[in-house]
């Protein structure tokens, strides 16, 4: 089905940050399968660890006990501020149990029985993403995302991004005839929307909000998470700790899985309340075991941190160069938006002229194109891949 609108190039094979198609042409991937392959392809680690998997177990059901899920469990936690963690198989999927949690909480917590008429309330930001289904789609602050899928799921309000009045504002409101908000869901860095960092101090708010009303906070970190910020999580570059996390993307290296991780005070979910067939199966959950443990012993958060302040220098330098075209450079980590002026190219134009300089780069929007390289990424690729672009900006001059 064309549900997407593919770019002429089949690829075939790669290996570490490079890609081949089936014409035998090499390409610079910093899209890593949008924020997906961590630790880039075809790694030997992962590769091995796989393999042995599917030497003994490959999937069983929830009705048992499965120790490869038990550990993945015992490792987030031990290296986050969650205490549980659900498993499921996509970013998608993480939010949505996301969300049916924050209508238990809603009655369980601040005694709201929903109803048709005055279902509880999710309040997101505008330019958010958190997934395609009905109920994620919905929670997307992005109107282009609905059009044809209405009437959407009832219960969501939106409110501008880092704007601390405006949520004060639209809590106010939304709270002004009794207890009606369930939940706040906020991505630490906006990705899909734009490439734009959280700010310290409206995190801190809302946090400070979510605590006096009795409301959960949940951070989508299905793009952010798992290092790519330069931390583990990226809630640790707020200085705010959410009642809820969901991760997906980076997590399994290219293997499908995503995850939902709660604090106990949060868990309200009992058995029969949510499943997932496929969630937490052996094979993903050792490929997700292989990226934490490969994260740490390769010291890649260090590694994420020095390559965001050259990617930083690199691109800063190519908006000095081209100031018409150019206007700035926004994100954390390894996961950065070079801003266009409209003067020039569009993001997607531009992503199309990289692709034909053997560089895979992806928009955020008509007027950034983001980096999201695999966090593996050396100095002298991200160096080359800053030249490839700029001759891809050239050439569209």
């Amino acid at each position: 089905m064309e549900t997407y609108a593919r770019l002429p190039v089949s690829l075939c094979r790669g290996r570490g940050v490079w890609v081949w198609d089936s014409e035998g042409r090499r390409y610079l991937d910093c899209v890593a399968g949008i924020a997906v392959c961590s630790l880039g392809h075809s790694n030997g680690r992962l590769r091995r660890a796989l393999t042995r998997q599917l030497g003994r177990l490959q999937h069983v059901s929830n009705l048992y006990r499965i120790p490869e899920q038990e550990q993945l469990a015992a490792t987030i936690t031990a290296r986050s501020c969650f205490d549980r963690v659900f498993f499921c198989n996509s970013g998608a999927e993480a939010n949505e149990a996301a969300i049916k949690l924050a209508r238990k909480h809603a009655q369980v917590v601040r005694g709201l029985v929903g109803t048709v008429e005055r279902p509880p309330l999710i309040l997101t930001a505008e330019a958010s993403f958190h997934g395609r289904t009905l109920a994620t789609v919905t929670a997307t602050g992005q109107p282009k995302y609905h059009q044809g899928f209405t009437p959407m799921v009832q219960g969501f309000r939106y409110f501008p991004y880092n704007d601390t009045a405006a949520f004060e504002a639209l809590l106010e409101a939304s709270e002004a005839e009794g207890p009606r908000v369930a939940a706040v869901l906020l991505e630490p860095l906006q990705g899909e929307g734009g490439v734009h960092p959280g700010e310290r101090a409206f995190f801190q708010r809302v946090r400070q909000l979510c605590d006096a009303h009795q409301i959960l906070l949940i951070f989508d970190e299905v793009q952010i998470g798992v290092g790519r910020s330069g931390r583990l999580w990226g809630y640790e570059r707020l200085g705010v700790e959410p009642d809820a996390i969901t991760l997906a993307k980076g997590l399994g290296g290219g293997i499908p899985i995503g995850a939902l991780a709660v604090k106990r005070a949060v868990d309200h979910f009992r058995p029969g309340d949510h499943a997932s067939t496929f969630g937490g199966n052996p094979f993903a959950c050792r490929a997700a075991l292989t990226v934490l443990a490969e994260i740490e012993r390769r010291q890649l958060l260090q590694h994420v941190q020095a390559m965001e302040a050259l990617l930083c220098q690199e691109l800063s330098a190519l908006v000095q160069r081209h100031q018409h075209q150019l206007t700035g450079v926004r994100g954390w980590g390894l996961l950065q938006g070079l801003v266009l002026s409209g003067n020039g190219p569009s993001a997607p134009e531009l992503v199309k002229a990289a692709l034909a300089q053997g560089l895979l780069v992806v928009p955020a929007g008509p007027t950034v194109v983001r980096f999201v390289p695999p966090l593996t990424i050396r100095p002298r690729e991200l160096h080359q891949a800053v030249s490839l672009l700029e001759r891809a900006l050239l050439s569209l001059a």
